[in-house]
């Protein structure tokens, strides 16, 4: 088992997720109350990573194309990712 460890924004960002579905990039800012570019490289940092997906895959996300597309959690690293938010 990994262990992972998340800064403020990425666990900001993986709250805002949840862990049950997808969710649109413009969702995630309005949740996280982020700006644009902070929520785009948290996220090109959890997807680098491997803790977050989008749909359809990409290795790394624009911030125009961010609000349209959907992300969700890898479900491989669901239950280290609730531990890591847990412990902050």
């Amino acid at each position: 088992m990994r262990n992972v460890r998340l800064s403020g924004r990425e666990a900001a960002v993986v709250r805002a997720l949840g862990f049950a579905e997808s969710m649109l990039g413009a969702e995630i800012l309005d949740a996280t109350k982020m700006e644009l570019e902070d929520v785009s490289d948290t996220l090109n940092g959890l997807i680098a990573a491997g803790f977050v997906e989008s749909i359809p895959y990409t290795e790394q996300i624009d911030m125009a194309e961010m609000p349209g597309t959907c992300f969700e959690v890898n479900p491989a690293y669901v239950h280290e990712l609730r531990l890591a938010i847990t412990r902050r």
